[in-house]
């Protein structure tokens, strides 16, 4: 039985701490509270954070930590920078394998024909189906504008 994400995320904490892993430790514990934060947000809806979210959410913070990256290169601080990608391969370990361009593109044409997307205005509905699918798998700012090119 695969474990859910959220114990997954918290086995992986109690080994850091075991371990004495103070760096890995750091990023799991950002990891707990951003989930903690969604949960607090959702509890006026009586619910928590599903799978599916808890990659939305690595996924976003990959992100952040990408355009971090970037920022701290361009100015010089390669000590910053290498935090930042220390931090990403610590997420990446909770994240699906990412689709390659090849795959990308299949994803996106299977969507825009499951969908029968003709034109423009049908491209919420592909990234919809594309977001359902691979949550955590795709960068969708990357796969927007494709989508984008091939009901253009």
């Amino acid at each position: 039985m695969s474990k859910d994400k959220r114990t997954e995320i918290t086995d992986a904490l109690k080994e850091a701490m075991k371990a004495k892993d103070a760096d890995r430790l750091g990023t799991l514990r950002l990891i707990n509270a951003a989930i903690k934060d969604r949960d607090i947000d959702l509890r006026s809806e009586g619910r928590e954070v599903s799978d599916d979210e808890i990659l939305a959410i690595l996924g976003k913070m990959v992100k952040q930590r990408q355009e971090s990256t970037k920022a701290y290169e361009e100015g010089g601080r390669l000590e910053l920078a290498e935090r930042e990608q220390a931090e990403i391969k610590v997420i990446n370990d909770f994240l699906p394998a990412q689709l390659d361009a090849a795959a990308s593109e299949a994803a996106v044409d299977a969507a825009i024909a499951e969908v029968g997307a003709e034109s423009i205005r049908d491209m919420g509905k592909v990234m919809g189906i594309l977001k359902g699918k691979y949550t955590g798998q795709m960068d969708f700012g990357a796969v927007g504008p494709m989508v984008k090119a091939r009901l253009g």
